[in-house]
Protein backbone atom coordinates (compact mmCIF):
# COMPACT_ATOMS: atom_id res chain seq x y z
CA UNK A 1 0.00 0.00 0.00
CA UNK A 2 3.00 2.36 1.13
CA UNK A 3 4.58 1.55 -2.40
CA UNK A 4 1.67 2.18 -4.40
CA UNK A 5 0.96 5.51 -2.14
CA UNK A 6 4.86 6.56 -2.76
CA UNK A 7 4.32 5.87 -6.70
CA UNK A 8 1.05 8.10 -7.08
CA UNK A 9 2.88 10.61 -5.01
CA UNK A 10 6.28 10.89 -7.77
CA UNK A 11 3.47 10.42 -10.84
CA UNK A 12 1.97 14.12 -9.09
CA UNK A 13 4.47 15.47 -8.91
CA UNK A 14 5.46 14.92 -12.31
CA UNK A 15 8.43 12.60 -11.39
CA UNK A 16 6.90 9.37 -13.96
CA UNK A 17 10.38 8.14 -14.92
CA UNK A 18 11.43 7.71 -11.02
CA UNK A 19 8.54 6.39 -10.05
CA UNK A 20 9.01 3.46 -12.99
CA UNK A 21 12.58 3.07 -11.46
CA UNK A 22 10.90 3.14 -8.01
CA UNK A 23 8.52 0.35 -8.84
CA UNK A 24 11.32 -1.85 -10.45
CA UNK A 25 13.60 -1.33 -7.19
CA UNK A 26 10.77 -2.87 -4.98
CA UNK A 27 9.51 -5.05 -7.48
CA UNK A 28 13.39 -6.87 -7.05
CA UNK A 29 13.09 -6.32 -3.38
CA UNK A 30 15.68 -8.11 -1.71
CA UNK A 31 17.30 -9.30 -4.97
CA UNK A 32 18.81 -6.41 -5.09
CA UNK A 33 22.10 -5.26 -3.70
CA UNK A 34 22.11 -1.92 -4.09
CA UNK A 35 22.36 0.47 -1.14
CA UNK A 36 19.95 3.03 -0.58
CA UNK A 37 22.35 6.26 -1.89
CA UNK A 38 22.23 3.74 -4.99
CA UNK A 39 18.63 2.95 -5.59
CA UNK A 40 18.02 7.05 -5.03
CA UNK A 41 20.67 8.05 -7.19
CA UNK A 42 19.10 5.42 -9.87
CA UNK A 43 15.79 6.76 -9.85
CA UNK A 44 16.93 10.52 -10.07
CA UNK A 45 19.50 9.40 -13.11
CA UNK A 46 15.98 7.86 -14.74
CA UNK A 47 14.02 11.40 -14.57
CA UNK A 48 16.95 13.38 -15.32
CA UNK A 49 17.98 11.44 -18.53
CA UNK A 50 14.13 11.12 -19.65
CA UNK A 51 13.88 14.82 -19.51
CA UNK A 52 16.94 15.69 -20.98
CA UNK A 53 16.05 13.18 -24.04
CA UNK A 54 12.65 15.14 -24.44
CA UNK A 55 14.38 18.43 -24.20
CA UNK A 56 16.92 17.48 -27.25
CA UNK A 57 13.77 16.37 -29.12
CA UNK A 58 11.87 19.68 -28.51
CA UNK A 59 15.13 21.74 -29.50
CA UNK A 60 15.52 19.34 -33.07
CA UNK A 61 11.83 19.66 -33.59
CA UNK A 62 11.88 23.66 -33.18
CA UNK A 63 15.42 23.97 -35.30
CA UNK A 64 13.42 22.60 -38.38
CA UNK A 65 16.23 20.68 -39.83
CA UNK A 66 14.16 19.86 -42.75
CA UNK A 67 15.83 16.45 -42.62
CA UNK A 68 17.27 13.28 -40.50
CA UNK A 69 21.04 14.73 -40.56
CA UNK A 70 23.75 13.97 -37.77
CA UNK A 71 27.62 14.08 -37.83
CA UNK A 72 28.09 10.39 -37.55
CA UNK A 73 26.19 10.25 -41.02
CA UNK A 74 28.75 12.58 -42.56
CA UNK A 75 30.80 11.00 -45.67
CA UNK A 76 34.32 11.84 -44.63
CA UNK A 77 36.54 12.10 -47.59
CA UNK A 78 39.47 13.86 -48.29
CA UNK A 79 39.07 14.20 -52.02
CA UNK A 80 35.03 15.72 -50.98
CA UNK A 81 37.09 18.37 -48.78
CA UNK A 82 35.99 17.15 -45.46
CA UNK A 83 38.29 14.70 -43.60
CA UNK A 84 37.70 13.11 -40.23
CA UNK A 85 39.66 15.49 -38.44
CA UNK A 86 36.79 18.42 -39.21
CA UNK A 87 34.21 16.18 -38.30
CA UNK A 88 35.37 15.55 -35.23
CA UNK A 89 36.52 19.33 -34.45
CA UNK A 90 33.26 20.39 -35.15
CA UNK A 91 30.77 18.02 -33.89
CA UNK A 92 32.45 19.25 -30.82
CA UNK A 93 30.80 22.49 -31.22
CA UNK A 94 33.34 24.34 -29.67
CA UNK A 95 32.72 26.91 -32.45
CA UNK A 96 29.65 27.95 -31.20
CA UNK A 97 30.92 28.10 -27.69
CA UNK A 98 33.29 30.30 -29.25
CA UNK A 99 30.63 32.49 -31.25
CA UNK A 100 32.23 31.24 -34.24
CA UNK A 101 30.89 30.80 -37.63
CA UNK A 102 30.89 27.88 -40.02
CA UNK A 103 31.01 28.66 -44.06
CA UNK A 104 30.31 25.36 -46.43
CA UNK A 105 30.81 25.97 -50.09
CA UNK A 106 29.77 23.78 -53.12
CA UNK A 107 27.98 22.83 -55.79
CA UNK A 108 24.67 21.36 -56.02
CA UNK A 109 24.28 17.98 -54.31
CA UNK A 110 27.65 17.76 -52.75
CA UNK A 111 26.36 17.84 -49.83
CA UNK A 112 25.83 21.24 -47.73
CA UNK A 113 22.81 21.35 -46.99
CA UNK A 114 22.73 17.73 -44.90
CA UNK A 115 25.88 19.20 -43.16
CA UNK A 116 24.36 23.06 -42.36
CA UNK A 117 21.84 20.26 -40.70
CA UNK A 118 23.82 18.26 -39.18
CA UNK A 119 25.98 21.08 -37.40
CA UNK A 120 22.32 22.56 -36.34
CA UNK A 121 21.25 19.15 -34.81
CA UNK A 122 24.74 18.35 -32.91
CA UNK A 123 24.39 21.98 -31.33
CA UNK A 124 21.02 21.12 -30.16
CA UNK A 125 22.16 18.03 -28.35
CA UNK A 126 24.97 20.04 -26.58
CA UNK A 127 22.07 22.50 -25.47
CA UNK A 128 21.87 25.08 -27.52
CA UNK A 129 19.15 26.61 -30.13
CA UNK A 130 19.41 26.51 -33.41
CA UNK A 131 17.20 27.28 -36.26
CA UNK A 132 17.77 26.30 -39.95
CA UNK A 133 16.18 28.08 -42.91
CA UNK A 134 16.77 29.12 -46.75
CA UNK A 135 18.15 32.29 -46.81
CA UNK A 136 15.65 33.49 -49.37
CA UNK A 137 12.85 32.49 -47.71
CA UNK A 138 14.14 34.18 -44.49
CA UNK A 139 14.71 37.58 -46.52
CA UNK A 140 11.40 37.51 -47.64
CA UNK A 141 10.09 36.43 -43.79
CA UNK A 142 11.70 39.95 -43.30
CA UNK A 143 10.67 42.19 -45.96
CA UNK A 144 6.53 40.98 -44.86
CA UNK A 145 8.05 41.86 -40.83
CA UNK A 146 8.99 45.01 -41.71
CA UNK A 147 5.67 45.63 -44.32
CA UNK A 148 3.73 44.48 -40.89
CA UNK A 149 4.97 45.81 -38.15
CA UNK A 150 6.79 42.55 -36.31
CA UNK A 151 9.92 43.36 -37.81
CA UNK A 152 11.69 43.85 -35.02
CA UNK A 153 10.28 40.72 -32.89
CA UNK A 154 11.63 38.68 -35.95
CA UNK A 155 15.33 40.08 -35.47
CA UNK A 156 14.74 39.74 -31.26
CA UNK A 157 14.04 36.20 -32.24
CA UNK A 158 16.85 35.43 -34.59
CA UNK A 159 19.50 36.59 -32.14
CA UNK A 160 18.15 34.89 -29.44
CA UNK A 161 19.45 31.71 -31.73
CA UNK A 162 22.69 29.93 -30.99
CA UNK A 163 23.41 28.78 -34.26
CA UNK A 164 21.29 30.11 -36.92
CA UNK A 165 21.90 28.01 -40.01
CA UNK A 166 21.54 30.18 -43.52
CA UNK A 167 21.23 27.91 -46.67
CA UNK A 168 21.66 28.54 -49.91
CA UNK A 169 22.84 32.15 -49.36
CA UNK A 170 23.53 34.25 -52.66
CA UNK A 171 21.93 31.57 -54.68
CA UNK A 172 20.86 35.14 -56.36
CA UNK A 173 22.20 38.24 -56.23
CA UNK A 174 20.72 40.17 -53.15
CA UNK A 175 18.91 43.82 -53.77
CA UNK A 176 19.76 46.48 -50.86
CA UNK A 177 17.19 45.93 -49.13
CA UNK A 178 17.96 42.36 -48.70
CA UNK A 179 21.34 43.13 -48.00
CA UNK A 180 20.32 45.81 -45.47
CA UNK A 181 17.74 43.19 -43.81
CA UNK A 182 20.67 40.32 -43.54
CA UNK A 183 23.22 42.85 -42.13
CA UNK A 184 20.51 43.53 -39.08
CA UNK A 185 20.94 40.12 -38.85
CA UNK A 186 24.06 39.28 -38.95
CA UNK A 187 24.92 42.98 -36.82
CA UNK A 188 22.60 41.37 -34.20
CA UNK A 189 24.86 38.14 -33.95
CA UNK A 190 28.55 38.83 -34.36
CA UNK A 191 30.81 37.76 -31.93
CA UNK A 192 27.42 36.78 -29.71
CA UNK A 193 26.28 33.77 -30.92
CA UNK A 194 27.08 31.37 -34.79
CA UNK A 195 26.11 31.40 -37.71
CA UNK A 196 26.31 28.56 -40.46
CA UNK A 197 25.92 29.66 -44.08
CA UNK A 198 25.92 27.26 -47.20
CA UNK A 199 26.57 28.61 -50.74
CA UNK A 200 27.41 27.75 -53.85
CA UNK A 201 29.16 30.73 -54.26
CA UNK A 202 32.63 31.24 -53.14
CA UNK A 203 33.45 33.21 -50.42
CA UNK A 204 35.78 35.69 -53.21
CA UNK A 205 32.70 36.10 -55.16
CA UNK A 206 30.73 37.51 -52.31
CA UNK A 207 30.83 41.07 -53.19
CA UNK A 208 29.90 39.84 -56.80
CA UNK A 209 26.46 38.95 -55.90
CA UNK A 210 25.61 42.14 -54.23
CA UNK A 211 24.04 45.45 -55.51
CA UNK A 212 25.63 47.81 -52.68
CA UNK A 213 29.55 47.35 -52.09
CA UNK A 214 29.43 48.93 -48.61
CA UNK A 215 26.80 46.71 -47.36
CA UNK A 216 28.63 44.25 -48.80
CA UNK A 217 31.93 44.77 -46.70
CA UNK A 218 30.26 45.13 -43.83
CA UNK A 219 27.88 41.70 -44.53
CA UNK A 220 30.91 39.73 -45.60
CA UNK A 221 33.19 40.92 -42.71
CA UNK A 222 30.89 39.81 -39.84
CA UNK A 223 30.61 36.65 -41.90
CA UNK A 224 33.95 35.88 -43.31
CA UNK A 225 36.04 37.12 -40.08
CA UNK A 226 36.05 34.08 -37.72
CA UNK A 227 34.84 31.47 -39.53
CA UNK A 228 35.62 28.09 -40.46
CA UNK A 229 35.72 27.61 -44.59
CA UNK A 230 34.81 24.23 -45.70
CA UNK A 231 34.67 23.71 -49.44
CA UNK A 232 32.77 20.69 -50.37
CA UNK A 233 34.24 19.22 -54.06
CA UNK A 234 33.07 16.02 -55.88
CA UNK A 235 29.91 14.75 -58.17
CA UNK A 236 26.11 15.65 -56.63
CA UNK A 237 25.51 12.99 -54.08
CA UNK A 238 21.83 13.12 -55.15
CA UNK A 239 22.83 12.50 -59.06
CA UNK A 240 25.32 9.67 -57.63
CA UNK A 241 22.38 8.14 -55.31
CA UNK A 242 19.79 8.27 -58.33
CA UNK A 243 22.37 6.48 -60.29
CA UNK A 244 22.60 3.53 -57.80
CA UNK A 245 19.09 3.46 -57.52
CA UNK A 246 18.66 3.13 -61.22
CA UNK A 247 21.22 -0.13 -61.13
CA UNK A 248 19.62 -1.53 -58.33
CA UNK A 249 15.88 -1.52 -60.22
CA UNK A 250 17.74 -3.09 -63.08
CA UNK A 251 19.61 -5.75 -61.39
CA UNK A 252 16.43 -6.26 -59.67
CA UNK A 253 14.43 -6.36 -62.71
CA UNK A 254 17.05 -8.84 -64.44
CA UNK A 255 17.19 -10.98 -61.55
CA UNK A 256 13.53 -11.44 -61.40
CA UNK A 257 13.13 -12.26 -65.59
CA UNK A 258 15.76 -14.88 -64.93
CA UNK A 259 14.19 -16.40 -61.68
CA UNK A 260 10.96 -16.44 -64.29
CA UNK A 261 12.32 -18.00 -67.30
Amino acid sequence: MIIEQTIEKLKQLKLTHAAEAFRELCDNGAGSSLTVEESVGLMIDREWTARENSRISRRIKDAKLGMQACMEDVVCDPSRGIDKAVVRSLSTCHWVTAKQNVIIIGLTGTGKSYLGAALAEAACRRGHRALRVRAPRLLGELAIARANGSYTDTLARLAKLDVLVLDDLFIAPLTQPEQRDLLEVLDDRYDRCSTVVTSQVPTKTWHEMQTDPTLADAICDRLVHNAHVISLRGQSIRKKKGLEGKIKEEKDKDKKEETQS
